[in-house]
């Protein structure tokens, strides 16, 4: 809880990182070391192996969704097999009510609000929908965001009321060190959906080593601040989405 208290985070949400695969034991030992006052977990699994009763005895730890990455991992899908894919992690999660946390590139969410629509669980979108942005020198301020491919897609899936989206990482995507690539994306979820919108640190920043997360945290609270959501975004929607109150 050391970062977290750096930048007055007191409640914080573990998300498995894609490096450990399904091997959750660190998360775990973490989450039995914070306990489920402050601490929730996004754990890794095999949906078609995992036992109920595993998902219960984590889910009592303080677990409440999964992860899948279909990004960084280079994933190959088909509409047809994405559908498949995520019915079966569906299907292992819904008895707990617990969310599927995504990361995938937003020009692949327009497959996904097309197979996404009766899955019947909460949906986490991770890194703002992972957009392509344009490279500085090819850039004009300020962004269209429906320019983006998919962007429209993930607001038809957030005001269905069903999907939540990560204002996290945009350091990984966007170049520039103020952030106006993804400033205009933040600046319209904000708008559509606020209620829907939740802050991830990134931590420990995998590949950006050193890295200062403050200026991030800084741009967000400034968003989210015009808006008057920042309350919502730094904890009630995590609250909802994580199931957080019990």
């Amino acid at each position: 809880m050391k970062f977290e208290s750096s930048i007055g985070v007191p409640n914080i949400v573990l998300v498995q990182p894609s490096i450990y695969g399904n091997d959750n034991s660190c998360l775990l030992d973490a989450l039995k070391a914070i306990g489920p006052r402050h601490g929730r977990g996004v754990v890794g699994i095999d949906p078609d192996t995992i036992e109920l009763g595993t998902l219960r005895q984590w889910h009592a730890l303080g677990v409440r969704g999964v992860r899948l990455n279909l990004k960084s991992n280079n994933t190959r899908f088909t509409e047809q097999s994405l559908h498949d894919t995520l019915r079966r992690y569906a299907a292992a999660i819904k008895p707990l009510d617990w969310a599927l946390e995504l990361f995938i590139g937003m020009e692949d969410i327009e497959i996904l609000e097309r197979v996404t629509g009766d899955l019947g669980v909460r949906l986490c979108i991770a890194h703002f929908g992972a957009p392509k942005l344009p490279s500085i020198d090819r850039r004009t301020y300020p962004q269209d965001p429906y320019s983006f491919v998919g962007f429209q897609s993930l607001v038809n899936m957030m005001r269905a009321g069903k999907t939540w989206v990560k204002f996290s990482a945009a350091y990984r995507f966007d170049e520039d060190p103020e952030m106006r690539g993804i400033e205009a994306v933040a600046k319209e979820l904000l708008k559509v959906a606020g209620d829907r919108v939740v802050f991830a640190s990134d931590w420990p920043h995998t590949r950006f080593d050193g890295l200062d997360v403050r200026p991030f945290v800084e741009k967000c609270l400034e968003w989210t601040d015009a808006e008057g959501l920042t309350e919502a975004i730094f904890t009630r929607n995590a609250q909802e989405l994580w199931d957080a109150k019990d």
